[in-house]
């Protein structure tokens, strides 16, 4: 069983993975003995992360990267396989929200949303995927949302952009799946329900109150639920699967 989710010789690359769900699910990657290029917008957060796992004795590069930006994405994925000799496992982790209800919200906050949120997946499963493509293999796992799913509540979170972006993560995920599957090339997208991180701190009193009131489980995601599921969709454990979407919201969705 340990050899389904053994990546000994693996190199992932994860964006946003310089802290919270994304360090976590590269932590999961790393404890299975992938190698990782961890990816951030600034220096101040991924020089720790990235020196703290290499004390642990885990083979980590960091780059500094605007998902949003063609040129910085082929760059940072270049880089990887310069550093490694391969690119097996892309998590597209990075992502913004921005507040306001859709009748008030700024055209270029929209923008900026769908920038990072979709635009940059879509770039670096791209520059990934014509790695993968000529190895003939590849993984490419998509930080989706529950809120891509189902919206928000009228009296939730004003967070159309957000919603729409994860939407389109999806559906994203689902078309890559179709045309590179027999290729040998893998995409899912994991959708977590609420979490507390440093995007919802500022909501976390009111949303997470909501949130469990809405669980059957009756809490919020908790640290390291997610590690398991990535590892697991990054592995041979997940093999015969691509195409979907893995919730991961406490039966949020089911209700």
């Amino acid at each position: 069983m340990k050899e389904l989710f053994d990546l000994s010789g693996k190199t992932a690359l994860v964006t946003g993975g310089s802290r919270g769900l994304g360090e976590e699910m590269a932590e999961g990657l790393a404890e299975a003995g992938a190698s990782l290029m961890l990816l951030a917008r600034r220096e101040q957060w991924l020089t720790p992360t990235v020196e703290g796992f290499r004390a642990r004795g885990f083979r980590c590069e960091g780059a500094i990267c605007d998902v949003s930006n063609p040129d910085e994405v082929e760059s940072a994925v270049k880089r990887t396989v310069e550093s490694f000799g391969r690119l097996d496992i892309l998590i597209n982790n990075a992502g913004v929200t921005w507040g306001a209800p859709a009748e008030n919200m700024p055209l270029d906050k929209w923008k900026m949303v769908m920038d990072i949120n979709l635009t940059g997946a879509f770039l670096f499963c791209q520059a990934a995927g014509r790695v993968m493509l000529k190895q003939g293999s590849g993984n490419i796992i998509n930080v989706a949302s529950i809120a891509g799913l189902i919206g928000t509540l009228e009296d939730g979170q004003h967070i159309s952009g957000y919603v729409a972006s994860k939407a389109g993560l999806i559906g994203l995920t689902r078309e890559l799946a179709a045309k590179w599957g027999r290729h040998g090339i893998r995409v899912n997208a994991i959708a977590p329900g609420f979490f507390p991180s440093r995007m919802t701190e500022r909501i976390l009193d009111i949303a997470e109150a909501q949130a469990k009131a809405m669980a059957p489980l009756g809490r919020v995601g908790r640290e390291g639920e997610l590690k398991g599921v990535a590892l697991f969709l990054a592995s041979d454990a997940s093999n015969y699967i691509t195409g979907q979407a893995i919730v991961v919201d406490g039966g949020t969705t089911i209700v």
